[in-house]
């Protein structure tokens, strides 16, 4: 079995530089001769905030998504922009979709997306003493915002209702034993 790193990249081609996502090509070849193709979605990694009003409430938000075609509920998150901290960016999405601010704040974890073909990080992040400011939404977002006990979050994973990824990873780590923000 031949393992491909980057250091048996030959050439690279860029298919795509969009404003979210870009698109490269990279042909590999190994020692002994092999050669393949990796398709790879470069991204500037995202944000998810598990905002918890009370230790056993959690925000969640409804919202359509484009590229399904669907309403999802999901925990808020969002796209870091160039050159961005992840920390800043997870305030400004959680006031922007949400319209909380949150005093307290703790990394739970970072998660790739989909490795097996885009370099997306997810740093997964819970927060508490949260005030209302008010919604900031983008132009073309609209978000309802959920605030639910903790076990009825989770119950809508069971029931198959939640099946965004990053939220159903967020949900499980807050149902862990000591995971509240201090």
């Amino acid at each position: 079995m031949t393992v491909f790193t980057h250091d048996d990249r030959v050439s690279t081609v860029r298919v795509h530089e969009g404003g979210i996502i870009n698109l490269r090509i990279d042909s590999l070849r190994s020692p002994d001769g092999l050669e393949v193709v990796r398709e790879v979605v470069e991204h500037n990694g995202g944000v998810v905030i598990a905002a918890q009003p009370a230790a056993d409430r959690v925000l969640l938000i409804k919202q359509y998504r484009y590229s399904i075609d669907e309403e999802l509920i999901e925990l808020p998150a969002g796209r870091i922009e160039k050159g961005e901290d992840p920390f800043p960016a997870a305030g400004r999405e959680l006031r922007e979709e949400t319209g909380f601010e949150a005093e307290n704040w703790r990394e739970l974890s970072r998660m790739f997306s989909a490795p097996g073909f885009c370099d997306e990080i997810l740093y997964l992040y819970a927060a508490n003493g949260l005030s209302f400011l008010g919604k900031n939404l983008d132009i073309d977002e609209h978000t309802d915002v959920m605030d639910l006990k903790l076990s009825e979050a989770w119950e809508l994973v069971v029931q198959g209702k939640v099946r965004d990824a990053k939220t159903i990873a967020g949900l499980a780590l807050l149902m862990l034993p000591d995971n509240s923000v201090q």
